[in-house]
């Protein structure tokens, strides 16, 4: 358990340590969030919360672990001062269980913040073929035999196509990170439980020394003789900690996406197909213009993803009307 078997030798061993949140300029940004990824986001704060309630109970728990060691040191009986100390020991442990438990949500956390900085990038190719679409219906209200027509449909078939791209990378990335991130999650309560369990266990035999045969007043009660079982039991808690391995189903992942965020199948195939839209002209850009270096809700781990839509690959995925006309 990594710690002495008393816990009054480690009284003010964590009484510097500081919430690893702090205040940070990137908190003051992200409040504006595009229409697509804003459930995500909000999601995603949340969980920060939570995260934070954790790690506020594992310090409450070395808390009133240490204030049970001192309570049962002041009450001068032996008996209750050796198992109070050593319950403290086994509370302050599940303090730390609390806080190892806050830190691997955070790494789960980490992980949907990919679809959410995924959800961001694809937001401006719906934005940008919904603002083409609504400018051919404007323009074919008032002059529908304007020449303009004719470069904005070019424009929608080239928009058209990124979006393809661009909402195929989202599904891609979306399921993957989904599976990736509960499935973490999960694995981190089993084991949080699981460790719980175990230093329950260990805490209900030391209670077990502890000897509440009623006196009458003048009788002396026998002298506690449990020094070294306590001990022991600590010793095997400690042991029975060192010893947990997880025992978990698998969750597989058939998940084998190259860096332009599509299955490999459809990018053997895409020297075949770059260019079959505006003749050959290769439609690529990144769709959210840089990565996102900075988290908007100002965690301590950064995640990003930028959608890149290059050459037009439609192996796997149907083609749009205005797609299929312009290759025709």
């Amino acid at each position: 358990m990594n710690r002495a078997l008393s816990i009054r030798s480690n009284k003010n061993s964590n009484s510097s340590s500081g919430a690893r949140h702090g205040f940070s300029f990137s908190s003051l940004r992200g409040t504006v969030q595009p229409e697509l990824s804003k459930k995500l986001y909000k999601l995603i704060k949340s969980e920060n919360h939570l995260i934070q309630n954790y790690e506020a109970a594992g310090k409450e728990r070395l808390s009133i672990a240490s204030q049970l060691s001192d309570w049962g040191e002041a009450t001068t009986d032996e008996a209750i001062s050796d198992i109070s100390d050593k319950i403290g020991v086994l509370l302050s442990e599940l303090g730390e269980q609390e806080d190892l438990y806050a830190h691997n949500l955070d790494d789960s956390r980490a992980i949907l913040k990919t679809i959410r900085n995924t959800e961001k990038s694809v937001q401006p190719s719906r934005d940008s073929k919904a603002r083409i679409q609504d400018d051919i219906a404007k323009l074919k209200a008032k002059e529908p035999e304007s020449a303009k027509l004719v470069t904005l449909e070019q424009e929608l078939v080239r928009a058209e196509a990124e979006n393809l791209v661009a909402e195929a990378q989202l599904t891609n990335v979306t399921r993957q990170k989904l599976k990736e991130a509960y499935a973490a999650e999960f694995a981190a309560t089993i084991e949080r439980a699981e460790k719980q369990i175990i230093l329950a266990r260990h805490g209900r035999r030391l209670l077990n020394l502890l000897d509440d045969t009623p006196v009458v007043p003048g009788d002396i009660r026998p002298a506690y003789e449990h020094t070294n079982q306590a001990r022991q039991i600590l010793n095997d808690a400690e042991d029975d900690l060192k010893d947990w391995q997880p025992e978990l189903e698998d969750v597989p992942s058939n998940a084998e996406l190259n860096d332009n965020l599509m299955p490999s199948s459809a990018s053997q195939r895409q020297q075949t197909l770059e260019g079959s839209v505006m003749g050959g002209e290769s439609v690529g850009h990144h769709v959210a213009g840089e990565h996102l270096e900075q988290n908007a809700d100002g965690s301590r781990i950064s995640s990003g993803t930028s959608v890149t839509t290059g050459p037009v690959t439609q192996a796997n995925y149907p083609q749009s009307e205005s797609v299929v006309s312009a290759v025709a």
